[in-house]
């Protein structure tokens, strides 16, 4: 068995000169897996699930740019952006082809660079899945209306609230308390930005060029990203398959982490060992 080297954070500088932070884990020959958070979280968000993941897969979690102690200079947060510097960071870290996994606006980013790069992108898994943001009338009201007034520090308040909307269930209040804190980490102008990228559905239309193997795992009880979008993605995407958590929210990572991670184990175990398009019982 392959003995995995110790969780480290560390900081790594892109060739664009964006400064990212990530945790890594696991021997560098293994399985690369790249997790990808949501808007205002960093790569703690997926610290819940973390313990659970197989010790022989390479697992990078990225704080994408703005977020967590990544680089928060540069001014441009579209889904773009993000997808090429988690491109950039595979060259760096010889991660190719890898299995990216995306929670929220991490699965824009990871559809984005599965359209842009589909030489990097192995297989994608996306929690909470977007297919567009345009047509979220809250959303952009949200937008236009609360953040528009935002100002720093951002207040206790409104990170709480925005994290405690993506959640149906209760979770541990440590678990919480770290979700906040990271949220209040981004300043109000990446906030609206990083708003502002997903609005454009810029994303979108690289989808139906997608043709990787694709696994959706939804919540029945997200808020936001709503089944209307799961039914739209498994059309447009070739390779797509649903994982449907009844009575969870937006955040099933937090509120399912055990759950999640054997179901991220057993899709990439899958990988190659089967057709994709046959039929799972698991799946929706």
């Amino acid at each position: 068995m392959i003995r995995p080297e110790f969780t480290v954070v560390k900081t790594v500088t892109l060739a664009n000169g964006v400064r990212l932070e990530i945790t890594e884990k696991g021997p560098r020959e293994g399985t690369p897996v790249v997790m990808l958070h949501g808007i205002t979280d960093s790569r703690r968000s997926f610290e819940p699930i973390w313990d659970h993941l197989p010790n022989d897969w390479h697992t990078i979690a990225v704080s994408q740019r703005g977020h967590g102690a990544s680089d928060q200079r540069p001014l441009s947060y579209s889904t773009g952006d993000f997808a090429g510097d988690i491109a950039l960071l595979a060259e760096v870290l010889g991660l190719a082809p890898m299995v990216v996994v995306g929670h929220s606006m991490g699965t824009s980013v990871a559809l984005q660079l599965a359209a842009d790069r589909p030489d990097l992108v192995r297989a994608l898994v996306g929690i909470g899945t977007f297919a567009r943001y345009g047509d979220k009338a809250d959303l952009r009201a949200y937008r236009d209306g609360e953040l528009a007034a935002l100002a720093d520090p951002v207040p206790d308040a409104i990170a709480r609230d925005f994290q405690l909307s993506t959640l149906a269930n209760p979770i541990a209040e440590a678990t919480l308390e770290v979700m906040v804190r990271e949220s209040r980490k981004v300043p109000a102008r990446i906030w609206r930005a990083a708003f502002d990228g997903l609005l454009e559905d810029r994303f979108c239309a690289g989808i139906p060029t997608i043709q990787t193997p694709v696994l959706l795992v939804w919540g029945s009880a997200d808020g936001y990203a709503r089944r209307a979008d799961q039914d739209l993605l498994r059309s447009a995407l070739p390779n797509a398959r649903l994982l449907v958590y009844e009575q969870v929210g937006h955040a099933l990572h937090w509120e399912q982490p055990l759950r999640l991670a054997n179901d991220l184990a057993d899709f990439v175990a899958s990988l190659g060992a089967t057709d994709s398009n046959q039929p799972t019982s698991i799946f929706a």
